[in-house]
Formats: structure tokens, sequence, C-alpha cells
């Protein structure tokens, strides 16, 4: 356990504010997260990882969310990639504006998973994307770089016990973690992203069967 974290209060959600009260486009919600991530023990670790990602690529890289679980996390959510417009607030959340996010709040408050059991990171955690583009997929060496760093994210998160794997660029990761945690559950499942939730009900009942499983895999005693 990191030291200091079980003593320390749990980060709070400022007070609701607006349209956007809780989201990442509330200038003050995200000035609010940003001076959590100064003082949370618990995602420390994480930016320190996030820094040295930053310093081998030179590119932008996002911090974790101090509102869920850091280095106290029991589920890895694994997406994809950071989107171009993460420039604008520089934290992986489920809280961005947008579908994306909404599906995520939806999918995983329906799988009554706890917030703070959770770290949402990315197979390719830094911004792939220039300045202004459009959002793109991965190129193969970029997610070939980027899992490379999947494992020293691990190396940090002692609680593990479920993997979910977003999307099929995420799932090229299944072999990396077998290797790195033979006995953790690993789990796929679509992108959270409205462009595949909206082209079939199946990819939502997939979405919503994998997070059940992962509740139910969070809810057993441990071995």
């Amino acid at each position: 356990m990191t030291p200091g974290f079980a003593s320390e209060p749990k980060p709070r959600r400022p007070p609701p504010r607006g349209p956007h009260a809780g989201l990442l486009s509330d200038p003050a919600e995200l000035a609010a997260r940003h001076a959590l991530l100064r003082t949370a023990a618990h995602t420390a670790p994480i930016r320190d990882l996030a820094a040295r990602l930053r310093a081998a690529t030179g590119r932008p890289v996002p911090e974790p969310d101090p509102l869920d679980g850091g280095v106290e996390a029991r589920l890895l959510l694994l997406l994809e990639t950071p989107g171009p417009r993460v420039r604008e607030d520089a934290i992986v959340s489920r809280d961005k504006p947008g579908g994306t996010g909404a599906n995520l709040r939806r999918f995983l408050g329906a799988a009554r998973i706890a917030r703070r059991d959770t770290l949402i990171w990315n197979a390719v955690p830094w911004i792939i994307h220039a300045p202004g583009a459009l959002n793109r997929a991965p190129r193969v060496a970029e997610l070939r770089a980027g899992l490379e760093w999947l494992p020293p994210l691990l190396d940090v998160l002692p609680r593990l016990r479920v993997a979910v794997l977003a999307g099929r660029f995420a799932a090229a990761a299944e072999p990396v973690l077998r290797a790195a945690r033979p006995r953790l559950p690993v789990l796929a499942m679509p992108h959270p992203s409205p462009t595949y939730v909206c082209t079939s009900p199946t990819v939502g009942e997939r979405i919503a069967a994998a997070l059940a499983e992962a509740a139910t895999l969070l809810a057993e005693r441990p071995a």
C-alpha cells in the first residue's frame, strides 16, 4: 500500500456547478481535479510513470484521474489512445465531455463498480495526434511501443484483480498482461465510443456483460 494513502481523506468531487458540473469541461472542476493530483499520494507513482513517458517519447501524456483508485485500483480499464482533445485537460477520465465519457459513466455505473476500484489508462498512453489533427487509430509501431510501458504500470498496481481491454487495439495488450500477471483475469469488450456503441444493440450488451463479469470478480474473496 502506498505510504500515507490509507490515512488520507478520499478526494471529493467539488459541488455541482451548471450544465457541465462534474465534467472536465467545467474549468472549476478541472482546476479542482488538478489540485487534487498535486497532493494525492495514490496517484503519485502513476504520475511519475507519466513523467518518464514524456521524457522518453517527447509526447504529451495525460495524468490519472485523482477521483479514481490510482495505485489502489483493483480494475484496470485499458482504452486505446488519448484523443486529440485531451490536450485541453490532460487527464484520463470517465468525466470527459462527449459520448465516450458518457458511455463510460453509464456502463460503469450500471455495473456498480466503485470508482475507487478503477484505473482508466490507454494501451498507447501518449497523444499520437499532431496539434489540430483529427482523431485516428494508433499505428502498429505506436501500439507496440505503447505496450512496452504496460509492465511498469502493472508494477505500481499491487491490488489489481482484473483487467478489461476496450476495443481491438487495447486487446493487443492481452499477451503482455498474461506474461506479466499470469493469474490475472483479462476480459475484452468493445470500445465505448458512440461510433461503435451505436452500430448495434449487441455492442452495448457486450460492454455491459464484460463489466458485469469484472464486478463479479471484484466481489469474490481473494484466493
